[in-house]
Protein backbone atom coordinates (compact mmCIF):
# COMPACT_ATOMS: atom_id res chain seq x y z
CA UNK A 1 0.00 0.00 0.00
CA UNK A 2 2.69 2.19 0.24
CA UNK A 3 3.38 2.52 -3.64
CA UNK A 4 1.22 5.86 -3.75
CA UNK A 5 0.98 6.46 0.42
CA UNK A 6 3.71 9.02 0.30
CA UNK A 7 1.41 10.99 -2.00
CA UNK A 8 -1.31 11.59 0.89
CA UNK A 9 -1.80 15.53 1.50
CA UNK A 10 -1.74 18.84 -1.05
CA UNK A 11 0.86 19.98 -3.41
CA UNK A 12 1.13 22.54 -5.68
CA UNK A 13 2.93 22.47 -9.65
CA UNK A 14 3.80 23.94 -12.53
CA UNK A 15 2.78 21.98 -15.51
CA UNK A 16 3.32 21.83 -18.96
CA UNK A 17 1.38 20.68 -22.22
CA UNK A 18 2.86 20.24 -25.51
CA UNK A 19 0.85 20.35 -28.64
CA UNK A 20 1.20 18.48 -31.49
CA UNK A 21 1.82 21.72 -33.71
CA UNK A 22 5.32 22.25 -31.04
CA UNK A 23 3.52 25.38 -29.25
CA UNK A 24 3.61 24.75 -25.46
CA UNK A 25 1.18 25.51 -22.69
CA UNK A 26 2.39 26.49 -19.08
CA UNK A 27 -0.09 26.59 -15.60
CA UNK A 28 0.12 26.09 -12.08
CA UNK A 29 -2.13 23.97 -10.44
CA UNK A 30 -2.89 22.07 -7.18
CA UNK A 31 -3.89 18.13 -6.58
CA UNK A 32 -4.79 16.47 -3.07
CA UNK A 33 -4.63 12.66 -2.14
CA UNK A 34 -6.95 10.88 0.40
CA UNK A 35 -7.45 7.27 1.98
CA UNK A 36 -10.89 6.72 0.73
CA UNK A 37 -12.93 3.24 1.31
CA UNK A 38 -12.14 2.67 5.23
CA UNK A 39 -8.19 2.92 3.77
CA UNK A 40 -8.31 0.51 1.12
CA UNK A 41 -8.07 2.93 -2.05
CA UNK A 42 -6.28 6.52 -2.84
CA UNK A 43 -8.39 9.40 -4.41
CA UNK A 44 -6.79 12.26 -5.74
CA UNK A 45 -8.23 15.62 -6.84
CA UNK A 46 -5.83 17.29 -9.47
CA UNK A 47 -7.22 21.09 -10.54
CA UNK A 48 -5.38 22.92 -13.39
CA UNK A 49 -5.27 25.95 -13.10
CA UNK A 50 -4.92 26.98 -9.09
CA UNK A 51 -8.39 28.10 -7.85
CA UNK A 52 -10.00 30.50 -7.75
CA UNK A 53 -9.19 30.85 -11.07
CA UNK A 54 -11.43 29.25 -13.81
CA UNK A 55 -10.76 25.58 -14.39
CA UNK A 56 -9.26 23.73 -17.88
CA UNK A 57 -9.05 20.54 -16.02
CA UNK A 58 -10.48 19.27 -12.83
CA UNK A 59 -10.52 15.68 -12.42
CA UNK A 60 -9.89 12.74 -9.77
CA UNK A 61 -8.24 8.92 -10.09
CA UNK A 62 -9.36 6.55 -7.72
CA UNK A 63 -6.60 3.81 -7.10
CA UNK A 64 -6.91 0.68 -5.72
CA UNK A 65 -4.53 -2.19 -4.79
CA UNK A 66 -4.97 -5.48 -6.76
CA UNK A 67 -3.18 -8.33 -4.90
CA UNK A 68 -3.74 -11.11 -7.31
CA UNK A 69 -1.93 -8.87 -9.55
CA UNK A 70 0.33 -6.80 -7.65
CA UNK A 71 -0.31 -3.69 -8.73
CA UNK A 72 -2.85 -0.65 -8.46
CA UNK A 73 -5.92 -0.59 -10.85
CA UNK A 74 -6.68 3.06 -11.49
CA UNK A 75 -9.63 4.94 -13.21
CA UNK A 76 -9.17 8.45 -14.11
CA UNK A 77 -11.68 11.08 -14.82
CA UNK A 78 -12.17 14.34 -15.58
CA UNK A 79 -15.51 15.52 -16.46
CA UNK A 80 -15.05 19.16 -17.45
CA UNK A 81 -13.00 17.55 -20.73
CA UNK A 82 -15.24 14.55 -20.68
CA UNK A 83 -11.64 12.34 -20.50
CA UNK A 84 -11.63 9.10 -18.33
CA UNK A 85 -8.60 6.37 -18.59
CA UNK A 86 -7.80 2.74 -17.18
CA UNK A 87 -4.16 1.86 -16.04
CA UNK A 88 -2.65 -0.21 -13.77
CA UNK A 89 0.11 1.13 -11.63
CA UNK A 90 2.99 -0.80 -10.38
CA UNK A 91 6.74 0.11 -9.52
CA UNK A 92 10.00 0.37 -11.44
CA UNK A 93 12.60 0.84 -9.79
CA UNK A 94 12.43 4.36 -7.74
CA UNK A 95 9.82 5.08 -10.09
CA UNK A 96 5.77 4.40 -10.43
CA UNK A 97 4.78 3.85 -13.83
CA UNK A 98 0.76 3.45 -15.28
CA UNK A 99 -0.03 2.36 -18.05
CA UNK A 100 -3.39 1.39 -19.66
CA UNK A 101 -5.64 3.41 -21.88
CA UNK A 102 -7.54 6.73 -22.31
CA UNK A 103 -11.04 7.97 -23.99
CA UNK A 104 -9.64 8.26 -27.13
CA UNK A 105 -8.22 4.76 -27.53
CA UNK A 106 -4.57 5.68 -27.32
CA UNK A 107 -2.28 4.13 -25.24
CA UNK A 108 -0.87 5.60 -22.34
CA UNK A 109 2.05 6.21 -19.60
CA UNK A 110 1.69 8.40 -16.61
CA UNK A 111 5.17 8.59 -14.31
CA UNK A 112 6.40 9.54 -11.21
CA UNK A 113 9.58 10.14 -11.33
CA UNK A 114 12.56 12.05 -9.43
CA UNK A 115 10.27 11.16 -6.21
CA UNK A 116 11.15 12.99 -3.19
CA UNK A 117 9.42 13.56 0.18
CA UNK A 118 8.51 16.92 -0.51
CA UNK A 119 8.45 16.96 -4.74
CA UNK A 120 7.69 15.11 -7.60
CA UNK A 121 8.18 15.01 -11.27
CA UNK A 122 4.93 13.74 -13.30
CA UNK A 123 5.17 13.13 -16.97
CA UNK A 124 2.04 11.50 -19.20
CA UNK A 125 2.70 10.08 -22.20
CA UNK A 126 1.17 8.81 -25.18
CA UNK A 127 0.94 6.39 -28.13
CA UNK A 128 -1.46 5.57 -30.98
CA UNK A 129 -0.27 1.48 -31.13
CA UNK A 130 2.19 -0.53 -29.74
CA UNK A 131 4.58 0.45 -32.64
CA UNK A 132 4.45 3.91 -32.26
CA UNK A 133 6.96 5.84 -29.97
CA UNK A 134 5.50 7.20 -26.88
CA UNK A 135 5.59 11.26 -27.10
CA UNK A 136 5.31 13.50 -23.90
CA UNK A 137 2.28 15.53 -23.54
CA UNK A 138 1.98 16.82 -20.19
CA UNK A 139 4.38 17.42 -16.95
CA UNK A 140 4.00 18.34 -13.85
CA UNK A 141 6.75 19.90 -11.13
CA UNK A 142 4.92 19.47 -7.49
CA UNK A 143 5.66 20.78 -4.55
CA UNK A 144 4.04 19.51 -1.15
CA UNK A 145 2.18 22.59 0.37
CA UNK A 146 0.22 20.04 3.42
CA UNK A 147 1.20 16.84 4.82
Amino acid sequence: MDLYGWLIGSWEMDTVHYLDDGTIQKWNGECHFGWVLEGRAIQDVWIRPKRPAPSTMYGTTLRIFDPGIDGWHLIWNDPLNRDHSRQIGRAEGKDIVQLGTDSRGLKTRWRFTEITANSFHWIGEERPSESDPWQIKYEHLARRTKP
